[in-house]
């Protein structure tokens, strides 16, 4: 019989939990659209190469989107089931809350593993894939766009021109270049050659000029100075997220990688609080799903003459509640007002708490209309 159960509860949860997922992660995917769409249509990259953005974006927003869906889908499915007085007539064949929380509890825990994997592994390779891609978007996008006879001004405060690109496109000839770069002085040079180079170990893109003049005039000093070289570099910008050595970044470390960066000696105070942040965030952002699922069950039985849309008002209020919570103790951790052990653990504890809360008094019979306010009647 609690087979049967477990069964039909799981269904009246998997169905909405899969609709629900699907549209919040569309959802919060179309906020990277536009600007995917704009790489595709206006900076000539292909769709393959937007395909892997997407997918590599994806792991940040399920470790989110998860927990929200469990949460919504039990106020859903179980709350359509109270509703229908399903509950109440399970409850007068002798089955416990505690029997029913059962296959709420296997399905968090579902969620909970998903979510880790995503928290632990596949969050921190996708950032990793993703600045890897963008710095070879970029660099093919540097080899392809700059045309002869066109004046070129992808990159930040330099204009390229290349009189002649010959068929292979290794380098170029006749290259005259502006730099108007910010916090140097202006400069105009004439080249014979010019070749890309990247260094993707160090993620920086130059442009080697061979055999050229450059001319640089201060206008405040009245001053006027040339330069003859034969070889010169110029570092072309390719954006502040992809510049510099290609070290990871805390958002960028596997669990394993960012425990054995807390180890090395000689880390700063800031440097070491930001790792510590990221490691217990790692753990805590999977738990959410422990607690929504805790909290989803008493707030879905509904009483008698409530709102049909009372459980779910309660949930989105829980779940805009936690995360802002979650939002204000990692600002307290940044400005080191706060320790990272506490920023991370302390919303999760007081929701487990008030999820434990809530569970044993509707366990207990005890109406939730007695510490939760009604937002209506039928």
């Amino acid at each position: 019989m609690n087979k049967i159960i477990h069964r039909y509860l799981l269904k009246e949860i998997s169905l909405p939990f899969g609709l629900i997922l699907l549209i919040l992660t569309f959802v919060l995917l179309m906020g990277k659209t536009l600007r995917l769409m704009d790489l595709m249509v206006n900076k000539g990259v292909s769709f393959i190469d937007v395909f892997k953005l997407i997918a590599f974006l994806m792991p940040s927003l399920l470790v989110y989107t998860i927990p929200i869906a469990l949460l919504i889908a039990i106020l859903i499915g179980v709350g359509r089931l109270s509703n229908d007085n399903e509950i109440t007539v399970m409850k007068s064949s002798g089955i416990s809350l505690y029997q029913l929380f059962m296959p709420v509890l296997l399905f968090s825990l579902a969620a909970f593993a998903g979510t880790a994997i995503m928290s632990f592994l596949l969050v921190p390779m996708g950032n990793t894939a993703t600045k890897s891609l963008l710095f070879a978007i970029t660099q093919q996008k540097a080899s392809v766009g700059i045309q002869e006879k066109t004046f070129n001004d992808d990159f930040q405060g330099i204009l390229i021109y290349a009189d002649k690109i010959p068929q292979s496109g290794d380098y170029l000839e006749g290259v005259i270049i502006s730099d108007r770069r910010p916090g140097q002085e202006p400069a105009t040079i004439f080249a014979r050659k010019a070749y890309l180079v990247s260094d993707p170990q160090n993620r920086s893109l130059n442009l080697r000029l061979e055999k050229g003049i450059s001319s640089n005039t201060d206008i405040r000093r009245a001053s006027y100075r040339q330069m003859i070289f034969k070889t010169y570099d110029i570092n072309l910008a390719i954006g502040s997220n992809l510049a510099g050595p290609a070290k990871k970044a805390s958002r960028e470390m596997t669990f394993g990688e960012l425990a054995a960066e807390l180890k090395k000696s000689g880390l700063k105070k800031k440097a070491a609080r930001e790792l510590m942040t990221e490691l217990y965030g790692k753990i805590t952002v999977p738990f959410s799903c422990l607690i929504f699922g805790l909290m989803g069950l008493p707030l879905a039985i509904r009483p008698q003459r409530s709102a049909k849309a009372r459980g779910f008002v309660v949930g989105l209020l829980v779940i805009l509640v936690y995360y802002l919570l979650q939002l204000g103790s990692d600002s307290l951790v940044e400005m080191g007002k706060l320790p990272p052990i506490i920023g991370a653990a302390g919303t999760t504890l007081v929701f487990l708490s008030a999820g434990g809360f809530l569970f044993i008094k509707s366990a207990r019979e005890k109406r939730l209309s007695s510490f939760i306010p009604h937002t209506g009647r039928n």
